[in-house]
């Protein structure tokens, strides 16, 4: 007999960012995430790991930085966007605002309701519920 293999899930997407502090910041307020962990890249900078933990399947973002990401560094592209889960879509635009960041084009469409965003290194970002 066969067994079937086990189902994969994201761990984690490195993204590069000028202010890692304060993304990884946005995200603890906009999805409750707690820091994992931060401290030297294997290369030319420094990481902040930030994600839902253990008990939610111990999803991660690791937000990278360093002198060669503040002129403008991409290592890959395209990127469409990043995109999270929320049960209050509503709370969830808040906390964008309250970072100083624009929501845009929040609408319903089967089966859930989204917005976007653009982070301050211009990282787009949606927002879904679906409840």
């Amino acid at each position: 007999m066969t067994s079937k293999p086990a189902v994969g899930h994201l761990e984690h997407a490195n993204i590069s960012s000028t202010e890692p502090e304060r993304l990884a910041a946005l995200l603890a307020d906009l999805l409750g995430w707690q820091e994992r962990w931060r401290g030297p890249s294997q290369k030319y900078g420094r990481s902040i790991h930030i994600g839902s933990g253990p008990a939610n399947g111990d999803d991660y973002l690791a937000i990278y930085t360093g002198d060669h990401v503040k002129g403008g560094y991409s290592k890959g592209q395209p990127l469409n966007h990043l995109a999270f889960t929320v049960a209050d879509l509503d709370a969830a635009e808040e906390a964008v605002r309250r970072a100083g960041l624009k929501p845009l084009d929040r609408e319903a469409y089967d089966p859930g309701e989204r917005f976007y965003f653009f982070d301050w290194d211009d990282i787009e970002f949606e927002v879904v519920c679906y409840e």
